[in-house]
């Protein structure tokens, strides 16, 4: 584009705005509303200011941490890590792309928890949206049906690692097992779930690469990449036996 036709689109654009202005100020238009938006740290002398000032930031952290939420104190690893472990064993490369498994992974996930998150509702949201309870009540009642469901998933052996690391007193009940120690022992317990699982998935595709490579060797196609010719299989037996049903399946009755 040349100098001369840059300044001839300058001088258009003024001349339109020229235009616009003058219309305006004919018709006696009023003013464009535009909001006013005003972020100040001032002293503050009344607790309850401060007090809805922390609670703004909590409220925030929280938002901020809600994908890690999502991730380690629900399904989603397990789900997540199973779906690539399905995609690998295929060796399809990115077929289904991340953002078919990871939506997949999501909605699962909503399926699965969706029992937990009504109990947190009844039991804690909707009293404190009511005024029946306090913040903290509503956050300890709340956090009940979650570690219960994460209890379920949790090996013993794992949770007493975390125990013991912690250095604390043992615990007697579950109410007493803290949040910190139990969400790492769920998501190791989960990992090792979720790679258990992708082994199974892997052997009926090992076994058809061993054969395509063994059958490509002993016919003396050493030029002739094996995954080339059992991709092909590969889909087709997983295709047959419905392989997608029969994961997501595994994986729902898993929980």
């Amino acid at each position: 584009m040349t100098g001369s036709m840059i300044s001839r689109r300058m001088w258009l654009g003024l001349l339109v705005g020229v235009m616009v202005l003058a219309y305006a100020r004919q018709v006696g238009a009023a003013p464009i509303p535009v909001p006013e938006i005003d972020l100040s740290i001032r002293q503050s002398n009344n607790p309850q200011e401060v007090a809805d000032s922390l609670k703004l930031l909590v409220i925030l952290t929280v938002l901020a941490l809600s994908p890690a939420i999502l991730v380690m104190m629900t399904s989603f690893t397990r789900i997540v890590v199973v779906l690539a472990f399905v995609r690998n064993a295929l060796a399809t490369q990115q077929t289904p792309p991340n953002q078919v498994l990871i939506g997949l992974a999501l909605f699962l996930t909503f399926f699965t928890m969706m029992p937990v998150y009504s109990q947190i509702k009844a039991v804690a949201i909707d009293p404190y949206l009511a005024g029946e309870i306090t913040q903290e009540e509503a956050l300890a009642a709340g956090s009940q049906p979650l570690k219960e469901f994460m209890f379920k998933q949790t090996r013993e052996k794992d949770l007493a690692l975390f125990i013991k690391m912690s250095g604390g007193p043992k615990p007697q009940t579950r109410d007493e097992v803290s949040l910190t120690v139990l969400i790492p022992a769920f998501i190791i317990s989960e990992l090792k779930t979720a790679f258990q699982m992708g082994f199974l998935i892997y052997i009926p595709f090992l076994i058809i690469d061993m054969v395509v490579a063994s059958t490509l060797m002993s016919m003396g196609m050493f030029m002739v990449p094996p995954v080339m010719i059992s991709l092909p299989f590969k889909l087709l037996l997983f295709v047959m036996v419905d392989g997608w049903h029969l994961v997501v399946k595994s994986l729902l009755e898993s929980f």
